[in-house]
């Protein structure tokens, strides 16, 4: 029982370099998933967050045919698709979703294709459960810098659309009397959304992708939607969902006789978890609004 106890306590995993390699390009992801994601929660785009990160499955593929960085082949795939989903017509909520099945069936396709080249031309192995299932303790430390510097850019580019993107959702015919452009912003998100999606699938993989991008950013929209409140709850989440699944899936070696399991598996497991929190947690913030009403009612009388 003390050894039990002693392994599931311990933090000598923060000595291994793959480990580390892992928090870091894991906790990139789970911050830019998790500011990009509650605008795409706001905006009603979840479906189009969920296909990008099935669409990107091509690129991921695409990078072990090609020998050339998954991260590069993620971000590739699924901003082509962005701008595609952009351009195809996503004006109205109906031609939208249309869009992004079109995008999506188009996307998977390719993948189908990458995936059976990489089993028929290359030696590599384990290459589509890698794609669409992530394998964070296999991260080369050289990809530490390119993960760090695709979610600086997606934040910096957030940060720039913050208002145009809250002015646009609130009231887009007055966002366009102040000069702003609804279709470039609505684009820019999207390509920010692709990079947030990229890094998610290199992480959980494409598959689960959009567990990482829409996940704690739902929880936290239902738990508050004030914008700046939401982020800050998201990406608690989505951090404790990443390090937490990371070292789980660690020390899971210890608690099945060497048999470890997925890190994907306890990721989205705690993310789904964390969502199921947020329900009763949005009936009480309901409740607490419901009455208020009367009371504020009764003082402004």
């Amino acid at each position: 029982m003390l050894n039990w106890l002693a392994h599931i306590l311990h933090w000598s995993f923060l000595r291994s370099g793959s480990v580390q390699t892992a928090l870091l390009v894991a906790g990139c992801a789970a911050v830019v998933c998790a500011v990009i994601g509650v605008f795409t929660i706001l905006r009603g785009y979840a479906f189009a967050g969920h296909a990008l990160g099935d669409v990107s499955s091509a690129g991921g593929s695409a990078s072990f045919l090609l020998g050339i960085s998954p991260l590069a082949g993620f971000l590739g795939i699924a901003g082509i698709a962005a701008v595609s989903l952009e351009f195809l017509g996503v004006r109205r909520a109906r031609e939208q979703d249309v869009a992004t099945g079109i995008v999506l069936g188009a996307g998977i396709g390719l993948s189908a294709l990458f995936l059976y080249l990489d089993t028929t031309t290359t030696n590599t192995t384990g290459t589509a459960v890698t794609v669409m299932f992530g394998s964070m303790f296999t991260f080369p430390a050289s990809l530490r810098l390119p993960a760090m510097m695709t979610a600086a850019a997606a934040l910096i580019m957030m940060a720039i659309l913050y208002r145009p993107l809250l002015l646009s959702m609130v009231d887009p015919e007055l966002a366009t009397t102040r000069g702003i452009s609804t279709r470039w912003v609505g684009l820019l998100h999207l390509l920010t959304l692709a990079a947030a999606v990229a890094l998610a699938a290199l992480s959980v993989g494409a598959v689960l992708a959009s567990a990482l991008v829409i996940g704690p950013a739902g929880a936290a929209v239902r738990i508050s939607r004030r914008p700046g409140v939401a982020i800050l709850l998201a990406m608690l989440l989505g951090l404790t969902a990443v390090w937490g699944g990371i070292w789980m899936a660690y020390e899971s070696y210890y608690w099945f006789a060497g048999r470890a399991w997925p890190v994907s598996f306890f990721v989205v497991t705690i993310i789904f978890l964390s969502y199921l929190t947020s329900v009763p947690l949005q009936y009480v913030r309901r409740r607490r609004i419901v009455r208020a009403m009367p009371m504020a009612a009764h003082a402004g009388g």
